[in-house]
């Protein structure tokens, strides 16, 4: 029987970035999944700036850079009639070389594929001697008391088992997830939104074969309406046609992968290396995210449609607001009801992307029955130009969703102290940074080129900011006193001061804003107890 803190049950990029943000910060934690570690399709691309940021944070954010996707590869994405066919509209992005930092941001996203962005999550955790990653290991079965939670896993090679013992268990094993199904946990939502087919295939010169100038997608237009969209996995030979609305039978046979790669390309082409896969999107979010010492988190948690590219990074964004607070309690010094703010956190943000994904979905499924649109002549050329700018503007905001990735906000947290103030609105496709309670933290770049995002991650830190802030010392002692980690920084710089609005700030381990003020008030452990999750609970002060 094995003794470890925390067991993770699955090995795909969230259960691995949950790894790695417990490694980092000095957690032991083993990674079980049944596959052996290779990918039959990778489902994602985007990298979106705030998983970049964690990747900073992380130490692996120039790994992601240079993992294999050509770096100049311009990004434009194309509305075509086919892959041969009429080019209708082009959305223009520079290559990942060219693209710049936003103003607020050290990051910009990256375009880094499944298959290239894993193994980098996978080397990282295995760097941590702390840490270790068992491919080939399935969860049979677990139980858990007020103290641990003891798991069943089987060797999938040789039929052996062990038990597990664990303090927390997190179930990051995706749709079918085995933890959410024994924990009787039910999915709230639609359950099915449609039936898509991915085939991916190779071609030498897939760009050369179109005419076109080069892109990373393209999105198909017919007569009937936008049906798939194809985009280059490698950058070169390998891409990935996605159908919308495909079969309803899990069965994809040979003749119905011809016949949609020869309606994508416009004509029959030889291809290679072709595997399909039949899927379904959905748009779900577990009815709850914590059952005492289990915990769901990525896909096992919410299920969503990949129009807009939200699934893996609000996974992501999961296992770090996670991450912090299993630290604490393993540590000592979070409080009763920290494990339930993941819940009261993480819950709506998926409630809110997944529905947003579903809106890109509705949106581009919209656009359909357009007799005429592969004819000739003026007319015919003429329909395809009000097309190409009408799936333009329906498609404007899943394209530029940045405030869905970066901008999320934990409204009325109970391990936040609001200040009252009100929020900048909730708008999909604009990002404006604050630092009021519940927000991630401003990025201002310092005087020594670092960004603010790089003092946060480890501890609590308070910020003094302006040329006189005022003294701390009672907050801090408060702090001390519930053994609370804190690193406090002081900072004469007029652009933090006006970003963060206040003379003191204090910023949660995962980044976010927990407090704000221009004084400490007389009494400060209301502060402390509600930040590390134990407002209500008794008070003790440890004096020397």
């Amino acid at each position: 029987m094995a003794d470890i803190p925390v067991l993770v049950v699955g090995a795909g990029p969230v259960g691995l970035a949950l790894a790695l943000d417990l490694s980092w910060r000095g957690i032991p934690c083993t990674v079980i999944d049944q596959g052996d570690g290779s990918l039959l399709q990778p489902r994602m691309d985007l990298v979106s700036v705030r998983t970049m940021e964690f990747c900073r944070r992380w130490g692996i954010a120039e790994a992601i850079e240079n993992a294999g996707y050509p770096r100049d590869v311009p990004q434009d994405i194309v509305y075509v009639t086919s892959v041969t066919g009429f080019e209708m509209g082009r959305e223009v992005r520079p290559a990942m070389r060219d693209e710049q930092r936003p103003a607020f941001s050290p990051q910009k996203r990256e375009r880094c594929p499944q298959n290239y962005f894993d193994p980098v999550l996978l080397q990282a955790v295995r760097s941590y001697s702390s840490a270790t990653v068992h491919h080939h290991c399935r969860l049979i079965a677990f139980r858990q008391d007020v103290d641990r939670v003891l798991a069943e896993v089987e060797d999938t090679r040789s039929g052996s088992r062990q038990t597990i013992a664990c303090q927390y268990l997190v179930g990051c094993d995706g749709a079918g997830s085995i933890v959410r199904r024994d924990l009787d946990i039910e999915m709230r939502g639609e359950n099915l939104l449609t039936n898509s087919v991915n085939i991916l295939l190779r071609h030498p010169d897939v760009i050369g074969l179109s005419g076109k100038r080069p892109l990373y997608r393209f999105v198909l237009i017919d007569d009937k309406g936008l049906w798939a969209t194809m985009v280059a996995i490698n950058g070169r030979d390998q891409w990935r046609l996605q159908v919308i609305e495909g079969p309803s039978s899990r069965g994809v046979g040979a003749d119905y992968i011809d016949s949609v790669i020869t309606r994508a390309f416009g004509r029959r082409i030889t291809v290679s290396d072709v595997s399909a896969v039949h899927w379904q999107r959905r748009e779900l979010v577990a009815e709850r995210y914590v059952d005492g010492r289990v915990i769901l988190c990525g896909d096992s948690a919410h299920q969503m449609s990949p129009t807009g590219g939200f699934g893996m990074n609000t996974g992501i964004g999961e296992a770090v607001d996670l991450g912090w607070k299993l630290a604490a309690r393993l540590a000592g010094w979070g409080g009763p009801n920290l494990l339930a703010s993941y819940d009261g956190e993480r819950r709506p943000i998926a409630q809110r992307n997944v529905a947003e994904a579903s809106n890109n979905l509705a949106r581009m499924t919209a656009i359909r029955d357009l007799p005429g649109l592969l004819d000739e002549g003026p007319a015919a050329a003429s329909l395809r130009s009000a097309v190409g700018q009408r799936v333009s503007e329906a498609m404007s905001r899943e394209w530029n969703a940045i405030n869905i990735h970066i901008g999320y906000r934990y409204d009325g947290s109970s391990i936040c102290v609001s200040d009252e103030t009100p929020f900048p609105a909730d708008d999909v496709t604009r990002y404006v940074q604050t630092a009021r309670p519940g927000a991630r933290a401003p990025h201002v770049w310092l005087d020594d080129a670092r960004s603010t995002l790089d003092l946060f991650g480890r501890d609590f830190v308070l910020l003094r900011l302006g040329s006189t802030p005022p003294a701390t010392d009672l907050l801090e002692e408060a702090f001390s006193a519930a053994s609370v980690p804190l690193t406090v920084q002081t900072l004469d710089l007029p652009s933090v001061r006006q970003a963060y609005d206040a003379n003191l700030v204090l910023v949660r381990p995962d980044g976010h804003v927990g407090w704000r003020s221009n004084h400490v008030p007389a009494e400060p452990d209301h502060i402390v107890e509600t930040l590390r999750g134990a407002a209500g609970a008794a008070v003790t002060r440890h004096t020397a």
